[in-house]
């Protein structure tokens, strides 16, 4: 296989754990993403593309580009899709709910959602927005209701997998720079 060279001096990726807060400092002392990055990401104001909650993990963009950063987050102007653990009953009546949207404090939450798996009491699905309000995810299945039980779906474990065309190839804790490829393929079809 011929590998490409992460030579990209625009985008960087990062897998973030659960437990690290996506911020430059805390008051609190609790661990950020820059505590996996180098320090020259902080000083040289490398900055994150988007935020994972703190009990989020999976892929982070990273870039110095204020352009790049707003073409990535801008909504609906870039599809990012997470592996999500639930505990509940995802049913067919959810997905379409999740679908046209649901309301919520923060205005209307909507996703595209995949069943992909079962075990127990708990559902896997895949997820697709284009947007990313706070906690989007976790307040849309939050305000769904298991079937059998009656009580909210609530969210166990929540991994971004892609955001746009690049898909997460590192391993937890790690980061790595996108090639020109990547990053060409990622800005493309931007806004």
């Amino acid at each position: 296989m011929n590998r490409t060279t992460n030579d990209s001096k625009k985008l960087l990726a990062l897998n973030k754990p659960k437990g690290y807060l996506v911020t430059r400092s805390d008051d609190l002392g609790r661990k950020t993403v820059y505590d996996l990055l180098p320090d020259w990401a902080f000083t040289e104001g490398w900055m994150p593309i988007g935020r994972l909650d703190l009990d989020s993990k999976g892929l982070l963009l990273f870039t110095t580009d204020s352009k790049i950063n707003h073409m990535l987050t801008k909504p609906g102007n870039c599809i990012k899709i997470y592996e999500v653990w639930v505990r509940g009953h995802v049913t067919d009546e959810h997905i379409a709910e999740a679908l046209t949207g649901v309301e919520s404090i923060h205005g209307l939450l909507k996703a595209k959602v995949e069943k992909i798996g079962i075990g127990g009491a708990k559902t896997k699905v895949r997820v697709e927005i284009d947007e990313g309000k706070n906690r989007h995810i976790r307040r849309l299945f939050g305000a769904l209701k298991d079937p059998k039980f009656g009580t909210p779906l609530k969210v166990l474990n929540l991994t971004r997998i892609s955001i746009g065309s690049f898909k997460l190839d590192i391993e937890i804790g790690k980061w790595r720079y996108l090639s020109s490829e990547e990053e060409k393929m990622l800005i493309q079809n931007l806004k």
